[in-house]
């Protein structure tokens, strides 16, 4: 037999695969298994939402949409992009709407660079952004920021710019770190971008789930928006990880390549999601509230409860719906501290070394499930950090 994709064989299998084996292993077993290693929303999709798919296929809106996007959807990423953040973005050269805001990602790169070329991605990272940018045809060049400086951006990450530099990856607010980026941190994104000719991708994907701070649309600072593709989507706000839904707007040369490679690829998003994607950008947005309060009083009772044990430490992340907690007394390899967890408390967190070096020393929890399963891993590490 001929040999397989160099390529593909060379991305690195993830670090989490080896917790995610042992905790399928100990659930089939029959152990109670509590898993905070996951991002889906605990909630349902609201019903308005659910109500404007149900219309879409009982009208028959079930044959090949546009490839780019339905124009209804596009049209209500250009008027969010308008209310919330002055730009002006016109959805019929501008917008993308793909089955998944991960796949955008993607094709942006895949849009953006050549052989050769560099992506700064700064650290901890969510776990696909580094494999992405090598199945793109470029060189992910990790930046690592400072738990003791809560993981800003600052004038460091100059260093880590070349000739070869393409462009730089943000997201905010932050998988796994649940950092929301200040002003003076935009600034420092903006300069740099500017000074060196670089692209910026910015995953806005928990944009809605912040709790301390506002969100800041990279796009819309001054001299940003030709240079800056805003990546977005329904899993996170809307409670809707199974429609697989994301939307993507830019620079109309850069989505044009974007839309070409989707049209090659997956084709479109699935017409009767998008009717509902266009229901949840346009119509009440009161479920959203609701849910990030939800979140908020969730991730209040776990960083107060943590930290009053023990042995854990845990800082109070401003956005998102992770914790990124410190074991110190179960030690700083991260790895060995989520294998404790799960063999002896069967709680399921994500290494932190999931998503980088920097993430050394952390495990994620996800604070996207009930109450009373929080309670529970508490109680649960209470008695752990106890028996040490």
């Amino acid at each position: 037999m001929k040999p397989l994709s160099e390529l593909l064989q060379g991305i690195p299998p993830s670090a989490t695969l080896a917790v995610n084996d042992k905790a399928k292993a100990l659930k089939a077993a029959g152990r109670d298994v509590i898993s905070l290693a996951g991002g889906d929303p605990d909630f349902n999709t609201p019903e308005n939402i659910v109500q404007a798919a149900f219309r879409a296929l009982k009208a028959g809106d079930t044959h090949y949409p546009p490839s780019r996007g339905a124009m209804a959807m596009r049209k209500a990423v250009a008027d969010k992009m308008a209310r919330e953040y002055g730009l002006t973005v016109d959805p019929a050269t501008q917008v993308l709407v793909s089955p998944g805001a991960k796949f955008l990602l993607y094709a942006a790169l895949s849009a953006l660079v050549n052989p050769g070329d560099e992506v700064i991605v700064f650290e901890p990272y969510w776990v696909s952004y580094a494999p992405m940018v090598i199945m793109a045809g470029a060189t992910p060049v990790t930046a690592p920021l400072d738990a003791a400086n809560g993981f800003a951006i600052t004038d460091e990450i100059a260093r880590y710019i070349t000739p070869r530099t393409k462009a730089m990856m943000v997201n905010s607010p932050n998988n796994p770190t649940g950092h929301v980026i200040s002003a003076e941190e935009a600034q420092v994104v903006r300069r740099l971008a500017l000074e060196h000719d670089l692209y910026l991708l910015s995953d806005e994907i928990y944009e809605k789930l912040i709790f301390e701070g506002e969100h800041i649309n990279l796009a819309s600072l001054p001299d940003m928006a030709q240079r800056t593709i805003t990546i977005n989507g329904h899993s996170k706000a809307y409670a809707m990880t199974g429609w697989r839904l994301g939307w993507a707007a830019g620079p109309k040369d850069v989505i044009g390549l974007m839309a070409k490679l989707q049209s090659q690829t997956v084709t479109s998003a699935a017409s009767f999601t998008m009717a509902a994607g266009a229901e949840a950008l346009n119509g009440p947005q009161d479920a959203v509230e609701e849910m990030r309060l939800a979140y908020k009083a969730r991730r209040d009772f776990m960083v107060d409860a943590l930290n009053a044990i023990p042995g854990v430490e845990c800082d109070r992340p401003s956005g998102a719906f992770y914790l990124f907690v410190r074991f110190p007394g179960l030690g700083t390899d991260s790895m060995q501290i989520a294998s404790i967890l799960l063999e002896e408390a069967e709680i399921a967190g994500t290494p932190g070394i999931a998503f980088g070096q920097a993430g050394e020393g952390h495990v994620r929890f996800s604070i996207a499930t009930a109450m009373s399963e929080l309670e529970r891993a508490v109680s649960r590490i209470e008695k752990l950090m106890a028996s040490r």
